[in-house]
């Protein structure tokens, strides 16, 4: 009988944590602080739950970092990549997801599973003894913040997210909006049609950018300072840095021809990706805002096709913690000054769904490979969850660390191989290719006799 592995927090890396170990034969009890303490952000008291986009962005594996990551998890029995496969929606090239059945079907997941239990309450200590794995993302509690601020003797960093609206189908005008991917990007009829387009000329753009930048917003408390991971900036601070940074950012036209006005280029576009498999509900994609709801739903009817705009959720922003995980964890995710304790997922300095997700799964395989007796090693710095890691526990500069998405550069460079745009595509093909064969002979010695794949 082995010792139970404790995981708190049942987000995306703490889902993935107790689904891996539980599958080595090890006992878990995942600690989930939902329903009974809420949070800005989370709407139910489900595992797995979506709070902010609904899509683990690009499923190209072989020139895509975050796709390669997507087929290292599916390689390693990945329950949160199994049951985004389940609940797929068209996005071009994109995987997003129905979120409601999603997070319901990882719930379910977990608590049929023989070795895994539940407990809801709300942990704010670090345990003396037990072995731990900390998962409690970007929302970690107030008296939990302050007992890890306390252990580390540093302040836990801080920087705010903000989330993106979303708005009901039937109440888009499809006379002046139409469905198209970008580049016409998919396989399928399906995914090509995946996005909704909102065109802009000029002088709708104009006007748009002067009530962005004239709206009333989200102001911080006292102390708190607006430190912002460049990948998740609300729109408004986009519009800040210059009048035409939303045209070469998420209102970029390039790709798109409006079948209403085919011989006409639009100046900007606004898109939005379907939210749900009914196709009731759409979220503008790149729309992250602080604007005050009064205001957002004044400046966003001022879209093309949004002028009678019905919506199901307005955006906001929230305070989301991390470690400055290079001087506080070593290369097994666990802290240094209590390594009972291990942390996984978005608390470490990984960004987006996907990176916290292949964090846990890391922490779940350590820390059960501990619990049975031997040591894991760390994957190789090649593959995409060797690099994640290697970045935040050690890799990146301590001074100057912040949320990181998962990049080639953080790759080892390959040999022989042309630098710049031309040789791009080559060069990114020989990094999925030497990563996929360095995660299979990781994976190979770990197989398991006690394995449960996911029904469906």
């Amino acid at each position: 009988m082995t010792d139970t592995l404790h995981i708190v927090g049942g987000g995306m890396a703490g889902s993935e944590a107790a689904w891996q170990a539980a599958n080595m034969g090890v006992q878990v009890v995942i600690h989930e602080m939902r329903p009974q303490v809420g949070t800005f952000a989370h709407q139910t008291g489900l595992l797995g739950e979506m709070v902010c986009s609904n899509s683990f962005r690009s499923d190209d594996s072989e020139q895509n970092a975050v796709g390669l990551l997507h087929w290292e998890m599916r390689a390693a029995n990945g329950l949160i990549m199994a049951t985004a496969d389940k609940h797929r929606l068209p996005a071009g090239g994109a995987l997003a997801v129905d979120r409601d059945p999603f997070a319901q079907s990882v719930t379910d997941a977990l608590m049929a599973h023989p070795n895994i239990s539940v407990e809801y309450g709300e942990i704010t200590e670090l345990p003396d003894d037990g072995t731990w794995i900390f998962a409690t993302g970007p929302l970690t509690s107030t008296k939990l913040g302050q007992a890890i601020a306390a252990e580390t003797g540093a302040e836990a960093l801080a920087f705010f997210d903000a989330i993106a609206p979303i708005v009901y189908h039937d109440s888009i005008d499809m006379e002046r909006a139409w469905m198209q991917s970008r580049y016409d990007k998919g396989e399928t009829e399906e995914e090509r049609t995946a996005y909704l387009n909102c065109p802009m000329d000029k002088d709708q753009y104009d006007a748009f950018i002067d009530a962005l930048l004239a709206a009333d917003k989200t102001e911080f408390h006292e102390g708190e300072t607006a430190g912002y991971f460049d990948g998740c900036l609300p729109i408004e601070v986009m519009a800040e840095r210059g009048r035409e940074t939303l045209r070469h950012g998420p209102m970029k036209p390039v790709g798109l021809t409006n079948p209403h006005q085919p011989d006409v280029k639009a100046h900007a576009v606004v898109q939005l990706r379907r939210d749900n498999k009914l196709g009731t509900l759409y979220n503008i994609v790149g729309f992250q805002t602080k604007m005050k709801y009064g205001a957002q739903t004044e400046v966003f009817k001022m879209i093309p096709g949004l002028e009678n705009a019905s919506f199901a959720r307005l955006g906001g922003i929230h305070r989301n913690t991390f470690l400055n995980s290079p001087t506080l964890l070593d290369s097994q995710m666990r802290l240094r000054s209590r390594p009972n304790v291990r942390f996984a997922g978005q608390i470490t300095g990984v960004e987006g769904y996907v990176e916290s997700s292949a964090m846990g799964l890391l922490a779940g395989r350590m820390a059960a490979t501990e619990l049975l007796g031997g040591t894991l090693d760390t994957p190789p710095a090649t593959t995409a969850m060797g690099a994640l890691i290697t970045h935040i526990s050690g890799g990146a500069e301590a001074k100057t660390f912040q949320p990181m998405n998962v990049n080639f550069g953080l790759f080892p460079p390959v040999d022989g191989l042309k630098g710049g745009r031309r040789g791009r595509k080559d060069r990114y093909k020989a990094y999925t290719d030497r990563a996929k064969a360095d995660w299979q002979d990781w994976l190979a010695p770990q197989a398991t006799k006690d394995h449960v794949a996911l029904d469906g």
